[in-house]
């Protein structure tokens, strides 16, 4: 096997298994982790257009992840309002409820981040992210999470 190769099979294998883990701790609030992952990013740069949320995304590929947004609204977690810089453009914001679920997703992460964190004490990850976000920042999913770092932070990480 090549070693890239072995790579992208790595990284495939972890990502699943996160995802897996994750959607575990997230079943019992009813929410999937790409509906948790919208929740949030409007939590933390909304309010938001469909667009800007697409960009900032890593579960959807393409800039509109409408279907994903039609449940949230559908179940009260997500609002549209009239975006206050264009009005042609609709605003993407957490409801109530929704800012009580995203704290419940916070918990749900951080119980995951907890276990990667034991299972990874004493391994250099510096250079190990490091590595990841040089291939990652050339993919468009990558440069989402690039914009979500925002420019300072990544500056700084780079």
């Amino acid at each position: 096997m090549k070693v890239v190769e072995e790579l992208r099979y790595l990284v495939l294998a972890i990502q699943r298994e996160g995802n897996r883990l994750l959607a575990a701790e997230l079943r019992p609030l009813g929410i999937t982790p790409s509906q948790a992952e919208v929740l949030r990013v409007l939590r933390d740069h909304g309010p938001l257009t469909l667009n800007a949320l697409g960009g900032l995304l890593v579960c959807e590929t393409g800039n509109s992840p409408s279907r994903l947004v039609d449940r949230l609204v559908a179940q009260g977690l997500v609002k549209r309002g009239i975006d206050t810089i264009d009005r042609r453009y609709l605003a993407l914001s957490l409801t109530p409820q929704g800012r009580a679920l995203h704290r419940r997703i916070i918990t749900a992460e951080n119980r995951l981040h907890r276990t990667m964190d034991d299972r990874l004490a004493g391994q250099a990850l510096d250079e190990t992210i490091s590595t990841l976000r040089s291939l990652a920042d050339a993919f468009p999913t990558g440069a989402a999470l690039a914009r979500r770092r925002g420019p300072v932070l990544a500056h700084q990480e780079n």
